[in-house]
């Protein structure tokens, strides 16, 4: 069984249903609400366990009702969540969701505990480091932070996958060198190298990249699909599948756990965004975050 650690973030979604964005200035009326676990971190534990791997999660939240929802859902998914930094300093991470009925979304977020994540916090887990198959972070939580783990977990021989949300305008030095595998989308992608519309300059952009210290690239580009950086410097679209999106909130969560347990179970970065592809595809026609990823068992019916 693969053994991965995911390093990220934690949050309480607070998810609202409106008929479209709001413009600014303006007050607009939802047609629901509900609080649900989420945060990319634990989107992607929850993704790996589904999948068939053994979870640790490495993050923080608060000694509150949030916290104590976001590790009840961990658990049912079957993640160790026993190395959590549980502060009582701060509360856990919010994100605040718009979901539109095309099933996009606009969210912002609020850090809370996922701030307090630090160097020491890793020294103190880094048996957890030691022992994974492949580690997994984003970038909700301090950059040094999440620069040091992926030093360390490089050091260590590691599989190393990162998720570059959200994506600063300059990546900590060297952090790309500890990387095998960065995932952006478009937007990131567009962020991380400075050339604007990247997805209409992809070769260049994965150049870019590239040039910056990345190994592999693997960029998602919305209901477009993808792009995989190939070995001989080509780069090859995987379509996205046709369905009927209800909510796309941990979508990409899920497509980026979903390449890294293929990548660890040694298959090709095209093979692994190709079934990424597919899991993606069922969770953006179910509503909630951690709650729309299927289960290896669901996948083997539903694929």
């Amino acid at each position: 069984m693969t053994k991965a650690v995911v390093l990220g973030s934690l949050n309480a979604d607070l998810v609202a249903d409106v008929p479209r964005t709001p413009f600014e200035g303006e007050s607009l009326l939802a047609e629901s609400f509900v609080v649900v676990p989420g945060g990319k971190g634990a989107n992607q534990a929850s993704t790996l366990s589904r999948l068939g791997a053994e979870v640790s999660m490495l993050g923080a939240v608060g000694k509150d009702g949030y916290g104590a929802m976001l590790k009840e859902s961990l658990a049912k998914a079957g993640v160790d969540h026993s190395h959590l930094d549980e502060r009582d300093d701060i509360s856990t991470g919010v994100a605040m969701i718009a979901v539109c009925p095309n099933g996009s979304n606009s969210i912002i977020s609020v850090l809370g505990a996922n701030n307090r994540v630090d160097c020491d916090y890793i020294d103190r887990n880094i048996d957890l480091l030691k022992e994974c198959d492949v580690f997994v972070l984003q970038l909700e939580v301090p950059l040094e932070a999440a620069a040091y783990a992926a030093k360390k977990a490089k050091e260590f021989g590691k599989l190393v996958v990162l998720d570059p949300a959200p994506a600063p305008e300059k990546l900590p030095e060297g952090l790309l060198d500890s990387v095998d595998l960065v995932k952006p989308n478009e937007v990131e992608l567009s962020i991380l190298t400075g050339i604007p519309e990247a997805e209409n300059h992809l070769e260049e952009a994965i150049g870019t990249l590239k040039q910056m210290g990345a190994k592999d690239v693997l960029v998602t580009l919305g209901s477009k699909g993808s792009c995989v950086s190939m070995p001989d410097g080509s780069i090859h679209i995987i379509e996205a599948k046709k369905v009927k999106a209800v909510d796309t909130t941990a979508a990409g969560d899920a497509f980026t756990a979903s390449v890294a347990i293929k990548l660890a179970e040694g298959k090709s970065l095209r093979e692994a965004a190709e079934f990424a592809t597919s899991v993606s595809a069922i969770v953006v026609t179910r509503k909630g975050a951690q709650s729309s990823i299927p289960t290896r068992e669901e996948l083997e019916i539903l694929l």
